[in-house]
């Protein structure tokens, strides 16, 4: 595909994901700097994960899998501009993916505090999946730790969906990324594939979990969000191919569907590897943070 075709695509994406059409944020640039190799190493798993295409569907569907939990829920409706700005908090969330990812480990234990810190005035009362009135707090460990498992599962499930087997195995990409659930507060992060699918299923078999309308209502706007023109096609398919890796009970919850028509479900996996493969080949080889980060490694003689 002509890189003239191409371009467009890449600005809009890079504006859509990082705030700005053309060019390398300074927060990326400043991952070169610092004074160690970080939490995670350019053989990781977490950078194998991170630095593929994967990690746009895996947005999607940890965003659903956090909307399950009514507490979780409530802080993100009641205390974000996410329908007026929903890319300035996506802008955000991938800063903090990124750094954590890439940076070194005083740049990582920032970006957690900082966003720890955003959550402090998080807070107010929803009514729990079982109909009573709780308290919320969006650095409560609970609360937390949904986000983590539902983060890590998301990534991990759109990685072998679209691309494969995670380098080193599942159980490495879990137990690398407890890393990141302990920076944000999580007590005692899973750290095996088995370990995090039986936390998963604790919060639902307790009760935690629960759908209605602010679930559909969430459900809706991440459906179809306000993307540039040029980006929806392509959203659609990844949405639809999220649906299809999800488990059933999630999907009940959510009140979605795995694509089909009629009994017969949809191939809409090919298309979401396609869809990917045309979004790298719009953007640059290899990732800004990723490429600032080994410029960094270089000079520590760490590679």
């Amino acid at each position: 595909m002509p890189f003239d075709v191409l371009a467009p695509l890449g600005s809009r994406l890079r504006l859509t994901f990082l705030g700005q059409p053309t060019g390398v944020p300074a927060w990326e640039t400043a991952l070169e700097d610092g004074d160690d190799a970080g939490f995670f190493a350019p053989d990781s798993a977490v950078w194998a994960v991170h630095g593929r295409m994967a990690t746009i569907p895996g947005g999607i569907r940890a965003l659903l899998t956090q909307t399950l939990h009514p507490g979780v829920l409530a802080g993100v409706v009641e205390h974000s501009d996410y329908r007026r700005d929903p890319l300035a908090r996506l802008a955000g969330t991938i800063r903090w993916i990124f750094t954590v990812t890439y940076g070194d480990m005083a740049a990582a234990r920032r970006a957690c505090a900082w966003v720890r810190g955003r959550h402090r005035p998080v807070e107010g009362e929803y009514v729990s999946a079982r109909g009573a009135y709780e308290h919320y707090s969006a650095n409560d460990p609970v609360l937390a730790a949904w986000v983590h498992l539902a983060f890590t599962d998301a990534f991990l499930r759109t990685y072998e969906a679209f691309v494969g087997p995670v380098p080193g195995g599942a159980d490495r990409y879990v137990a690398e990324w407890a890393v990141a659930g302990e920076l944000m507060g999580v007590a005692d992060p899973p750290r095996s594939d088995a370990a995090l699918r039986a936390r998963l299923e604790a919060y639902d078999a307790d009760g935690q979990l629960g759908g209605g309308p602010r679930v559909e209502e969430v459900v809706a706007f991440l459906r179809r969000p306000p993307l540039d023109p040029m980006l929806r096609p392509g959203y659609a398919i990844l949405f639809n191919a999220v649906l299809e890796s999800m488990p059933a009970r999630h999907l009940a919850l959510l009140g979605l569907q795995r694509p089909h028509l009629g009994p017969v479900p949809l191939p809409v996996r090919a298309a979401a590897k396609a869809t990917l493969a045309v979004v790298g080949r719009a953007l640059d080889p290899m990732l800004p943070a990723e490429a600032a980060a080994r410029r960094r490694l270089a000079r520590l003689g760490a590679l």
